[in-house]
């Protein structure tokens, strides 16, 4: 008979993000099991009724469920790529959040395949502060049949989760672009604080405006999204030579102050490449696909 129950998981890796699953986990009243490389990270979740593991092995074979959340996937490999884990694992399932790469996700799952573990890949696409809330957003890939048993104890985490298919590297792929726009975003707008400050705007006055860009923003992405899939890029409102010169704006205004332009030469620079190949009248997003182009 299993030592243990369909109510109980494991998690591994008590950074922020990990510490936030376990109390998830232990809010729905779920039997959670904690282990982290280094030790003491776990005193608050042990006086809310965790169990403390003394090893990864120890902690694995707690549970028929072992959720990972560590820094990267080479952190990951180091837990559960040693022979007495992997032994422990056999026959369980381990739900990787880690973020990495869609190639460590595919790499992971071999792995996992060979030695009878039962693996699925994911991704947390929302602050620690959402964990257990219903604005929480989660993202899977991996055996539908294996996602739909585990369902009720991911659930636990609250929000949204999505199961996005079976090929295990899909929840990464998704991570890795929704955290491109995520990060280059937050990068353009550090540069244009840093504009505007050496024009004598506060962040604070800006802000507001800053905010009427981001409401813009939905509809660009449905309406690029078409065009992507369906290969048209309309330059009727915007064509792509209008975009370089409002680049250049930013270059030459960015550079007369000293400031650091690198990110908006490098999209000028993709701009004008589409331009040089003949996209002049398309629209910004035929970028895209000339990334696209092998």
């Amino acid at each position: 008979m299993s030592s243990y129950t369909e109510k109980s998981v494991t998690v591994l890796g008590l950074g922020p993000m990990g510490r936030s699953l376990a109390g998830a986990f232990l809010d729905a009243g779920l039997q959670t099991t904690v282990w982290n490389r280094t030790p003491g990270r776990d005193w608050e979740l042990v006086q809310r009724g965790a169990v403390s593991a003394r090893s990864v092995e120890e902690a694995v074979a707690a549970s028929g469920l072992t959720v990972v959340c560590v820094v990267n996937y080479d952190a990951s490999d180091a837990i559960l790529r040693r022979d007495a884990v992997t032994d422990a694992l056999k026959g369980r399932t381990v739900v990787n959040l880690t973020a990495d790469t869609p190639d460590r996700a595919r790499d992971t799952a071999d792995w996992a395949a060979k030695h009878g573990v039962r693996y699925l890949d994911g991704a947390i696409m929302t602050p620690i502060t959402t964990i257990g809330t219903p604005q929480a957003v989660l993202i899977h890939s991996g055996p539908t049949e294996l996602y739909a048993e585990h369902q009720p104890v991911l659930d636990a985490l609250g929000g949204t989760h999505t199961h996005l298919g079976e090929e295990i590297g899909r929840a990464a792929a998704y991570d890795i672009a929704l955290l491109d726009i995520f990060w280059t975003a937050i990068a353009g707008y550090a540069h244009a604080l840093a504009v505007a400050k050496v024009e004598g705007v506060t962040a604070r006055e800006l802000a507001p405006f800053a905010k009427g860009i981001a409401t813009i923003l939905p509809p660009i992405f449905e309406e690029a999204a078409e065009e992507m899939d369906h290969g048209s890029f309309s330059g009727e409102g915007n064509p792509i030579t209008s975009t370089v010169s409002s680049m250049a704006h930013i270059v030459h205004t960015s550079e007369a102050h000293g400031i650091d332009a690198g990110v908006m030469r490098a999209a000028e620079g993709l701009a004008r490449r589409a331009i040089g190949l003949g996209h002049g009248t398309d629209g910004f997003m035929r970028v895209a696909e000339v990334l696209g182009r092998r």
